[in-house]
């Protein structure tokens, strides 16, 4: 991992305007008032041994909790968040993007409200669905988690 090069991406995103459609972006996804940043990702994996699996995504946890390191010095520290609860909140009320999408494919995020910028900073593990790639995410949004 080249936590140098997330961070100064995680930084870059605080600042880049926001796409007025959604589509592809630099290594992810973006839309309206959101980007989803593919920090690192499997290969192979969804048709791969499971034990393979297991360890891809403990160190992806490793990558994750790393970069909570780095941020939580610059912007302080913060509880993991709980991803399930709004995925659970999600069959009964409306969650806006880029959180149902992170939900439904993370268990757990660090969060931050990055002050003077008016966006929040995700650091996540893709690992819900076992027929994707396992994904260390970042997401920057300026909708406020649910």
């Amino acid at each position: 991992m080249d936590i140098a090069r997330h961070i100064a991406l995680v930084d870059e995103l605080c600042f880049r305007p926001f796409p007025a459609e959604h589509g592809p972006s630099d290594g992810g996804t973006a839309g309206p008032g959101h980007f989803t940043a593919v920090l690192e990702s499997s290969h192979g994996l969804p048709d791969g041994d499971p034990a393979e699996r297991a360890v891809t995504v403990e160190q992806f946890e490793k990558d994750r909790d790393a970069l909570y390191e780095r941020l939580s010095l610059r912007w302080g520290e913060t509880d993991p968040w709980n991803l399930l609860t709004v995925l659970l909140r999600s069959e009964r009320e409306e969650i806006p993007e880029p959180w149902a999408e992170l939900s439904a494919r993370a268990h757990v995020a660090h969060l931050w409200e990055v002050e003077g910028t008016g966006r929040w900073v995700a650091v996540a593990v893709a690992d819900r669905d076992e027929a994707d790639e396992v994904r260390l995410l970042a997401v920057v949004t300026r909708e406020a988690p649910p």
